[in-house]
């Protein structure tokens, strides 16, 4: 018999994904699953969790970021699959893998158990298994952590996007992708496997989490009244359009050279790196239920 572990982020979701507990044991009990609940305390606590844990199927309840934490602890381990209750802000990676936004849905699909696998990139040292970025957006998160002290929910973010606009200024980067390298004056990069982050703009809609490439959307400069015009066409796709200001790539690798220290965005979380940043595709790849 599979044996499951939960791992929820209490505070993910505003509280929302605590709330998930009594959910799954009445689900798991009903269907005579054997079954552990773990809560985390502190941030990165489901990395240890998870690359400790003896159990056949891992499951990150909450966001994207504990999403990725639990992962990491799957990859350091060697074994396990991941499973995902999306009950977090943006639940990104759920979207590209078609796992329901409804957590008793999400639960359902758990207990059927289909597996696919997925291509884990790295940033540097750190996994990722969505998209990792740099530049305006990783500007957004910061200030947007700011603004949910006062203001929650969505209206966070898009007050974050108003007020990094104004604030934020471009970067004069070399990038290097499979060794052609060129100089670009940006507003941001993302790189990934999955389509959508943020909480649902689809800044890769090309991006395809089974293929053997990492995906590339490239914003170059652009003024700040221009960006806020068109950051609402990014929620479908439709940017790729506007091809004066926007450029899309694939390859395996990727680095971004700049002449000072750069923020790094790994699926949601903010983290301070050098003045270069390398993007590819890891040898492992992990199971999830999807």
């Amino acid at each position: 018999m599979k044996k499951y572990l939960f791992i929820i982020n209490p505070i993910a979701g505003g509280g929302r994904a605590k709330s998930v507990e009594p959910l799954i044991e009445e689900t798991m009990k009903r269907n005579q699953k054997d079954f552990q609940i773990i809560f985390t305390q502190e941030p990165r606590e489901a990395i240890s969790i998870a690359s400790n844990a003896e159990y056949d199927v891992v499951v990150a309840v909450g966001g994207d970021g504990t999403v990725n934490e639990v992962a990491s602890g799957l990859v350091k381990k060697g074994k396990g699959t991941l499973g995902i209750i999306p009950v977090g802000t943006g639940n990104d990676l759920s979207r590209s893998l078609n796992i329901p936004q409804d957590p008793k849905e999400a639960l359902e699909l758990i207990i059927k158990g289909r597996i696919n696998e997925i291509t884990v990139g790295e940033s540097n040292t750190h996994h990722f298994l969505n998209i990792s970025s740099v530049g305006f957006d990783v500007e957004v998160l910061v200030n947007t952590d700011k603004i949910r002290k006062l203001i929650k929910g969505k209206l966070a973010y898009v007050l974050g996007v108003i007020y990094t606009f104004f604030k934020y200024r471009k970067k004069y980067v070399t990038l290097e992708l499979d060794g052609r390298s060129f100089d670009r004056n940006i507003l941001l990069m993302a790189v990934g496997k999955g389509k959508y982050y943020g909480g649902g703009m689809m800044v890769l809609p090309n991006a395809d989490l089974y293929d053997d490439y990492l995906h590339i959307c490239l914003v170059r400069d652009i003024s700040n009244l221009k960006g806020l015009t068109l950051f609402p066409v990014i929620f479908k796709g439709n940017h790729l359009r506007y091809k004066q200001y926007v450029e899309v790539y694939k390859a395996k690798e990727v680095k971004v050279i700049n002449k000072s220290s750069l923020d790094l965005n790994v699926d949601g979380e903010v983290l301070k790196e050098g003045n270069s940043i390398t993007f590819r595709l890891g040898s492992r790849k992990i199971p999830v239920i999807s």
